[in-house]
Order: structure tokens, then C-alpha cells, then sequence
């Protein structure tokens, strides 16, 4: 089979698409033809070798942590999936990903994929969906009636925040620039902050029972984010920390999502009940993951992309 694998920690160019052998599946992991897999941010960093430490890979080590696709076989001792079901899941970080034709999942962490999308497009449900519902109700507690602002509401996990919030009865303010601001806001946000034209922490011009912060932001940026949050609030990141405000009763956290299948099976539910959308902004063959790579480095990259196999 065809996989995307890299030899050596560096740029973009040490992605290297080969041939390599289809892997058997062990006791307690499913094989799965896949269909789909999607670019994430974290895929750069990990590639660069920045997260070594957290991290650590077998190399050669083939990435994508999120994966829709066909049950093609089963390894010894799993039950509950047959040959033919259509599956998602969000992959371990340190295991071979499913930027291939085929990757061994654990059987424990697969959910059965949407039935209302097309299949390769499920593959950008997983990771960003389970961030975004961990963020929002394990860490922040958010509920029906309270206030929420989703700093970086226009990419993949933020356009699943604001949805989630706003099904949840939160009162929804979104960071996102004019070019995606139609969509987050067709999301249910109820206010669109254009971070372009001023700084959020003065067009926001209140707080919030609940900040929620996606963009890579500078101590004083991320204190400043943590100062709209009113006085018993949660202010969660997924990227830069932010120290208790004791002073206040604001707790801080930050957000490392972890693969459950329970959760992924409620959001699937979602998505077929037509309460939560997958947006995908670009399907590419698998075999252009390097240059995906290096469109989100410079900035070039909008949305979400989904890799197809050939």
C-alpha cells in the first residue's frame, strides 16, 4: 500500500510518500481501509520534532490522528465490528496514523462513522469535534444560558464550539475575520468580533462566564483573554496557559483532548440528526500532504482539509 510516512524529524520535505507493507492487526485492534484523513496543526509540530518529548515516535513513522474508513479486518479478541462497517476514530498520538491506505486501530476507541456525509469527510469530525466538546463541557462546565466567547471561531475546532455552545443554550460571541464570518455565524453565533479590525479585548467590551481561546497567543495576549472572563469563570486554551485569577474565583485550563468513543458516537449522532455540521473546506490526494503542510506553515491553508488515498 501507498503511505505518507517521515524518516526523520524536519520540514515539510522529509514527508515522503512510498510504498510500505499493509499492517496486520494485533489482539484488540481493528484494521481499517481508510478513507479519510485530515490535516491538524498539531501534525506540524510533531513533524518538525517539537514534541519529542510529549510525544515520542518509532521512526519511520507515518502521521494522521484522524481516520474514517471500512473495517477490512480484525485482530484476535475483538468483537462488537464486522468486515464492511464504516468507522471514525481519533488515532494515539505515538502510533502510525492514517495518512495510508490502511492503519490498525484500537478496537476500543472506534465509533461507527456518519451515515449523512460522505466518508472521507467524516475523517474531520474526530479530533477537533473532541476538542471542542471536551473544552466546552468536561473543562469549562458550560451551560444553557450562560456566556461564551470562542477566540478563534473560524477554524475546524472553533466552528464546532460555537455549534455546540449554541445547541447547548450558551450565548455564543465569535473572534473570526470577514472571510468566515457568514459562516460562523450561520453556526449560531450570536456576535461576530472581527479580530482584524480591533484587538478582541477591546471590542468585546464585557466578560464571559466562559472564555475559550484556539489561537496561538502571547503571554500578555492570553492574560488580557483571561481578564474578560467575569469573576467565577473558566477561562480554557488549547494553546497557551494562563495562571488562576484567585482574586476572582477564575480557574484556568488547559486543554490536551484524549480519543473516547463514547463521546465521538454522541457527535456522530449529532451529525445525522443534523444538529452538528462537518465543514471541509478542501479534499486533496494523500499524496499532497507535504505541500498541506507547508500551505499551513505560511498561512496559506483556510479551513479544514481532508487526504484521500488513492
Amino acid at each position: 500500500m501507498k503511505a505518507v510516512r517521515f524518516h526523520r524529524y524536519g520540514d515539510s520535505d522529509v514527508l515522503v510518500h512510498e510504498e510500505v507493507a499493509r499492517p496486520v492487526p494485533a489482539a484488540g485492534q481493528v484494521l481499517v481501509k481508510v478513507a479519510g484523513t485530515s490535516f491538524n496543526p498539531v501534525d506540524v509540530a510533531i513533524r518538525a520534532g517539537h514534541l519529542q518529548e510529549v510525544f515520542p515516535l518509532t521512526l519511520p513513522h507515518v502521521p494522521g490522528i484522524d481516520v474514517a474508513g471500512t473495517v477490512a479486518g480484525l485482530g484476535d479478541g475483538v468483537t462488537g465490528w464486522s468486515a464492511g462497517d464504516t468507522v471514525v476514530a481519533f488515532l494515539p498520538m505515538t502510533a502510525d496514523g492514517a495518512a495510508a491506505g490502511y492503519v490498525a486501530v484500537p478496537a476500543e476507541i472506534l465509533a461507527a462513522a456518519p451515515r449523512t456525509v460522505d466518508l472521507a469527510d467524516a475523517a474531520a469530525l474526530p479530533a477537533t469535534g473532541l476538542t471542542a466538546w471536551q473544552a466546552l463541557f468536561e473543562h469549562a462546565g458550560l451551560r444553557a444560558g450562560q456566556s461564551v466567547l470562542v477566540n478563534g471561531a473560524g477554524g475546524a475546532v472553533g466552528g464546532y464550539a460555537v455549534q455546540l455552545a449554541a445547541r447547548a443554550g450558551a450565548v455564543v460571541t465569535a473572534t473570526a475575520s470577514a472571510r468566515s464570518a457568514d459562516r460562523v455565524r450561520g453556526h449560531g453565533a450570536g456576535e461576530i468580533i472581527d479580530y482584524t479590525a480591533a484587538p478582541v479585548t477591546e471590542a468585546a467590551g464585557r466578560r464571559f462566564d466562559v472564555v475559550l481561546n484556539l489561537v496561538a497567543t502571547t503571554p500578555d495576549e492570553t492574560a488580557a483573554l483571561a481578564g474578560l472572563v467575569a469573576d467565577g469563570g473558566v477561562f480554557v486554551s488549547t494553546t497557551t496557559p494562563a495562571p488562576d485569577d484567585t482574586g476572582r474565583a477564575v480557574r484556568t485550563v488547559r486543554v490536551f483532548a484524549r480519543s473516547d468513543a463514547a463521546q465521538l458516537a454522541g457527535l456522530v449522532a449529532r451529525v445525522d440528526a443534523g444538529d452538528l455540521k462537518i465543514d471541509v473546506a478542501a479534499r486533496r490526494p494523500l499524496a499532497d500532504l507535504a505541500a498541506v503542510h507547508d500551505e499551513a506553515v505560511t498561512g496559506r491553508l483556510a479551513g479544514k482539509t481532508v487526504l484521500i488515498p488513492a
